[in-house]
């Protein structure tokens, strides 16, 4: 999956948690999420100059947060494991341990969540 592929994906599935999704699909969404985040605190400095308030950033992250995790449960799911598993980065660790699993390749061939998303 591509960068402009990966992003289509992430908003056509904005709130949806079903499925599975490629590593290429996950890190190209935080890829993007983190140059869109990137972009909207430059706007916010150079419009609110002197202000640490902003408009933009926060809206930005409010806007990305839902498929975001959407996209997070569905890579959970490409490794065969339940998405709930994304609640473990409220302890601390458990964003490291995410960020580990999220490096490692899905299950092959279909598994309890859906298809293959890399044999489509």
């Amino acid at each position: 999956m591509e960068f402009g592929e990966a992003v289509r994906s992430g908003f056509r599935n904005y709130a949806n948690f079903n499925g599975r999704a490629a590593r290429s699909e996950y890190w190209y969404w935080v890829l993007f999420a983190l140059i869109v985040n990137i972009a909207g605190g430059i706007l916010d400095r150079a419009i609110f100059f002197g202000s640490d308030t902003g408009l933009f950033a926060p809206l930005i992250s409010l806007a990305l947060l839902l498929p975001g995790i959407a996209v997070a449960v569905r890579r959970m799911h490409d490794m065969d494991r339940t998405g709930w598993w994304v609640l473990i980065v409220l302890t601390g660790i458990g964003a490291l341990i995410l960020l580990i699993w999220f490096c490692f390749k899905g299950s092959d061939g279909p598994n309890r969540f859906g298809s293959d998303p890399l044999s489509a």
